[in-house]
C-alpha cells in the first residue's frame, strides 16, 4: 500500500479528525458488545453422539477435553493425515493460542486444538513451534466433518459441499474453524457456537496491532505474507533495542 501521499496537516486539524474518528470507534465498540450479547444467547444443542480423541495418553472423550471447565474452546488446525507441518494461517492463528491460555486456564475455559491427522504425525511440528496448548487428534471419528471443517469428498464432487453455514466450491479437504461447548452440572454437553473464515479474525492480535497501522494488513489476499514463524527471512526485528 502506497503511503507517501497521505496527507499532512496541522495538530488542531488533525485533533478534530480524530476525535470525529473516536466516535465512529465507540459506536463500533457498543454494537460489538451487542453483538457479542446475540452470540451468547444464541440456543445451543446438545451433544449426544460419543466423540472420541487421541491424546499423549491415549483415546479421550469431549468430555475430557473440557478439563475442570465448564467451557471449552475447540480450534479446527488444518493438519490432514500425511501432512509435513500444519497449515500456515492455522499456525498464524494458534501463535496467540499460549498467551491467551496463561489467563482463560484461570476463568473457567479450556482451549485445546483438533486435527484429521494421526495425533504421532504433528507432534514433531508441535515441539518445532514451540506451542504448549493442548492438541488432539480426531482420526476415527466423524467430528470433523460434522463441525464442518472436513467437506465430504462426494459432496465436493456433487456441488453441494457447505463451508461457513454456505455451499463452496473449494475442494479442500481440510478447512479452518472455532467451535464452542457448555457442559453443565450433569455432565451434559451442549454445542453454542461455530465460526469460520474471517469469523476468526478476532483471534489473531497480530491483526489488530496491523490493522493501527497506516499499511493496515496490507496484504493482496488474506495472509498471503505469513509464514511459519520459525520461516522469516532476515535478522529479528521484534526489539528496536539490541545488545552490544
Amino acid at each position: 500500500m502506497n503511503v507517501e501521499n497521505h496527507p499532512v496537516v496541522s495538530r488542531e486539524e488533525w485533533l478534530a479528525a480524530r476525535k470525529k474518528h473516536l466516535a465512529h470507534e465507540k459506536a463500533f465498540t457498543q454494537e460489538r458488545d451487542r453483538l457479542s450479547a446475540e452470540r451468547r444467547a444464541l440456543p445451543w444443542v446438545k451433544i449426544d453422539k460419543d466423540y472420541h480423541f487421541q491424546g499423549p495418553n491415549g483415546e479421550l472423550r469431549l468430555a475430557d477435553l473440557f478439563g475442570k471447565n465448564s467451557q471449552l474452546v475447540i480450534y479446527h488446525f488444518m493438519f490432514a493425515q500425511g501432512w509435513e507441518q500444519g497449515c500456515k494461517g492455522c499456525s498464524f492463528l494458534s501463535d496467540h493460542i499460549d498467551g491467551a491460555n496463561q489467563h482463560l486456564a484461570h476463568h473457567d475455559i479450556a482451549v485445546v486444538a483438533v486435527s484429521h491427522a494421526p495425533f504421532n504425525e504433528f507432534q514433531d511440528f508441535k515441539q518445532r513451534m514451540g506451542w504448549k496448548f493442548d492438541w488432539v487428534s480426531s482420526e476415527g471419528c466423524d467430528f470433523n466433518y460434522d463441525f464442518g471443517v472436513c467437506p465430504d469428498a462426494e459432496e465436493v464432487a456433487a456441488g453441494k459441499a457447505i463451508y461457513n453455514y454456505e455451499k463452496t466450491d473449494s475442494a479442500e479437504e481440510e478447512l479452518p474453524g472455532l467451535s464452542v461447548f457448555y457442559r453443565n452440572d450433569k455432565g451434559e454437553i451442549f454445542h453454542t457456537y461455530s465460526t469460520y473464515a474471517r469469523g476468526l479474525d478476532m483471534l489473531v492480535g497480530a491483526y489488530n496491532y496491523l490493522d493501527l497501522t497506516p499499511k493496515g494488513r496490507n496484504e493482496d489476499e488474506i495472509m498471503e505474507w505469513v509464514r511459519h514463524h520459525d520461516r522469516y527471512e532476515g535478522e529479528n526485528r521484534s526489539s528496536c533495542c539490541h545488545a552490544s
